[in-house]
């Protein structure tokens, strides 16, 4: 599966439980995570969407990485179960 049939796929999902998905692109800042989800809560989390097996490049990661020392969560999705699951632990946990 393609990367942006898995990263539609768990978009609808999210939509389908009122979260906003936003595509993330920063100008000038190279290897941002894919996509911004904002649950109804307004918690706010990060997704790199990658194929199957595939994992981000030395770049992304280092962005990954900053986010994350500021408090953000990003994670990393190659497939529709785990995205789908991800957005559905994210909203269990209160976002």
């Amino acid at each position: 599966m393609l990367e942006k049939q898995i990263e539609k796929a768990v978009c609808d999902h999210a939509k389908s439980k009122g979260v906003l998905c936003y595509k993330f692109v920063s100008p000038g800042h190279a290897g941002v995570p894919d996509r911004m989800f904002i649950t109804p809560s307004g918690e706010v989390f990060f997704i790199e969407f990658k194929r199957l097996g595939c994992v981000p490049t030395p770049l992304q990661w280092r962005e990954i990485n900053r986010l994350n020392s500021q408090g953000v969560d990003v994670y990393v999705v190659d497939n529709v179960t785990q995205g789908v699951s991800l957005v559905d632990q994210v909203l269990r946990w209160g976002g």
